[in-house]
């Protein structure tokens, strides 16, 4: 997918922009863990707002919500209450 203009916020380097994946797992706490990373990149980071609380509807919704933000770029970080 290719992150929208202003990109996405890491906590490890700030944005990252261009064409990236990103992944959204359980953690062993029981919250999301969101990762990013430059399109065939080594190299994976928290986008901001990582780990976060795993919504009633599961982790699919979250991820989905966490794809559409990064497509609007605007530094996007993991949707949540307070968040965009």
């Amino acid at each position: 997918m290719t992150a929208g203009p202003g990109g996405a916020m890491t906590d490890e380097v700030g944005v990252i922009s261009g064409d990236v994946t990103v992944v959204t797992a359980l953690g062993p706490d029981g919250r999301a863990v969101v990762r990013i990373q430059y399109l065939g990149a080594d190299e994976w980071y928290t986008l901001t707002g990582s780990p976060a609380a795993v919504p009633p509807e599961g982790l699919r919704p979250l991820h989905d919500a966490v794809v559409e933000a990064v497509r609007r770029g605007g530094e996007a970080v993991v949707p949540g209450p307070g968040r965009q």
